[in-house]
């Protein structure tokens, strides 16, 4: 059933049977487990993360499965995690995701229906990806939309095999701005008319989700992230991978010749084609979108990206509207002697899709 191992939308249950979310970026892996509190709300259990080797992750291809399995086995054990059921998602260029309105149908008309939507609309041979859908409004005009979901096998066999590797069981694999949204539903509690972007930065991919209330309206993920700007830091400065991290973040390398007002020009021209993108998606959703439908309310930030100095608010006047970073914590009990909250603080950006995959429930 591909519900089984792709089961990815927000409205597919927080479930009672716990699940260690495990975002398997780019640049670094993520872990994240929660517990049910019993009062409608949850606990943070263990949280942990430990950074790859370069080039370890390229264009979301898994070059050195065995290191990814080692940082998996690592971060259980140093954070005593004894739950082996893990949700981990995916992004990029090996899914596709289209919103398409079919007649309104029952849902077993819809199964039977679905397939031959998929081969009008996924640009994959059909025989070569998972699907899933669902429904994210009721009819309308005698018409309902559907979120179609295709996603390449080859690559959930890759995050399925190197999480098995760690000995730990792949439940569900979902996709990173589903996640997101996810934890977007339990930390903020949207309004059904708002209407929010929750914008995904992390080292290489940058995922856009457009959504109304609790549901997702547009949905697109862009080649572009972090590895930008620290590229560009160590092209034109001369720089370590290390020093570029720190300068992108608004600090001064010690001992360096190199300081920041070097490098504030060349992250200004990245953060300015960052915008350029984030523009063009908002101005594509608000041309396909009905005349009904509100303004952007605001810009939620997730990922480590997140945190490059002047990104936010060159977003937010460049937009005008108020762009925050995302805090996928802000309804979710932290035990204060258990956990340093200045490490919870730092990196709550970072872990909104680990949060969002933790909330999972085995189907």
């Amino acid at each position: 059933m591909l519900a089984n191992i792709f089961a990815g939308f927000a409205k597919f249950g927080k479930g009672r049977k716990g699940m260690v979310g495990l975002d398997i970026g780019s640049s670094r892996v993520k872990a994240v487990e929660l517990k049910a509190n019993g009062k409608g709300g949850y606990e943070l259990v263990s949280i942990g993360q430990m950074a790859l080797m370069t080039d370890t992750i390229v264009d979301g291809q898994i070059i050195d499965g065995n290191h990814v399995s080692d940082c998996i086995t690592q971060i259980f054990v140093e954070q005593s995690i004894k739950n082996d059921q893990v949700a981990t998602s995916i992004s990029g260029h090996a899914v596709i995701v289209k919103k398409i309105s079919v007649p309104t149908m029952s849902n077993e008309e819809l199964r039977e229906q679905i397939q031959w939507e998929a081969e009008q609309h996924i640009p994959f041979d059909i025989n070569d990806v998972n699907l899933d859908y669902h429904v994210v409004e009721g009819a309308i005009g005698g018409n309902m939309d559907v979120l179609l979901v295709a996603c390449k096998k080859d690559v959930v066999s890759q995050i399925t095999q190197v999480v098995s590797q760690a000995g730990k069981a792949p439940a569900i694999v979902d996709v990173d701005a589903f996640a997101m949204q996810n934890a977007y539903e339990v930390s903020y509690h949207p309004q059904p008319g708002e209407v929010v972007m929750l914008l995904n930065i992390g080292a290489s991919v940058m995922n856009i989700n457009i959504v109304r209330g609790d549901n997702s309206l547009f949905m697109r993920d862009i080649s572009m992230g972090g590895n930008q700007y620290t590229d560009m830091l160590q092209r034109e400065l001369s720089l370590t991978f290390e020093q570029a991290e720190v300068l992108k973040r608004g600090g001064d390398v010690e001992g360096a010749t190199v300081t920041f007002a070097d490098a504030e020009p060349f992250l200004q021209s990245v953060t300015e084609m960052v915008g350029s993108e984030v523009q063009r998606t908002l101005d594509f959703f608000y041309n396909q979108t009905s005349p009904d439908t509100e303004g952007l309310g605001r810009v939620l930030v997730a990922g480590g990206c997140s945190k490059v100095y002047g990104l936010l608010p060159y977003l937010a006047e460049r937009l005008k509207v108020a762009v925050e970073p995302f805090d996928p914590f802000r309804s979710i009990n932290i035990n204060a002697k258990k956990f340093d909250e200045n490490y919870i603080r730092e990196f709550a950006p970072d872990m909104a899709v680990a949060v969002g995959l933790a909330l999972r429930s085995a189907e």
